[in-house]
């Protein structure tokens, strides 16, 4: 089978050789159910995987476990690498026997596995500094959404209470209930001119949170 990777090529800057072993990256089980892309996407979501979590600490060397894990999450899923499939259109090249179809129509879960598989093709051909740069340039965007994080409101409040008022805003805490184990927190906050705003949580810190932002909702 002849099949032309010029313009993906060309979205990669690269150039392909074993372009067999591509085929096979490509390939559904429905066509072929030895030779296909399963085990090659098997190594792509490692590689990924390497690749991404290398990224995130680099960037966030301070950062949290649990909040590397939930960036990682996003970066690697399903849904993102479908995205980044349809963006250099590798669904075109996917054989499944639904693409000898008319309507072309091909699983979002093929398109998704055939990324992961493209990538395990690339680190067996190009090796890690290729795929690596590729996972970069491909992922990009996505890195950098992960980089764009919401302010939290009792910052946000903190900064607002300082720009009209010169002074910080004034929590008080007004109930603490429950048992240990499931304690219940009622916090009030309030701005200089301005009544108290409450908020509720399991712990302070969310209470507070709740409360800066009952405040902020009520003050805009």
């Amino acid at each position: 089978m002849i099949i032309d990777y010029t313009n993906l090529e060309k979205k990669l800057n690269i150039k392909f050789k074993n372009q067999n072993l591509l085929v096979q990256s490509l390939t559904h089980k429905s066509i072929n159910s030895n030779n296909n892309y399963e085990k090659l996407e098997f190594l792509g979501d490692r590689v990924l995987g390497l690749v991404i979590s290398k990224k995130l600490l680099d960037i966030y060397p301070d950062e949290r476990v649990g909040v590397l894990d939930k960036k990682f999450a996003a970066l690697v899923n399903k849904k993102t690498c479908l995205q980044i499939a349809r963006s250099i259109y590798l669904d075109h090249y996917i054989i499944t026997l639904n693409s000898k179809n008319k309507k072309n129509i091909i699983e979002d879960k093929i398109i998704s596995d055939c990324c992961e598989a493209f990538l395990g093709y690339l680190y067996l051909e190009k090796g890690f500094d290729v795929v690596e740069r590729i996972i970069y340039l491909l992922w990009k965007d996505h890195i950098t959404n992960s980089i764009i994080t919401q302010v939290d409101a009792k910052t946000k409040l903190q900064e607002l209470s300082l720009k009209k008022f010169k002074k910080l805003p004034i929590y008080k805490l007004i109930s603490n209930t429950g048992p240990r184990h499931r304690p219940f927190f009622k916090v009030a906050v309030k701005l200089i001119n301005t009544k108290y705003f409450f908020g509720e949580g399991n712990s302070k810190k969310d209470a507070e949170q709740n409360a800066a932002i009952s405040c902020l909702i009520n003050i805009k």
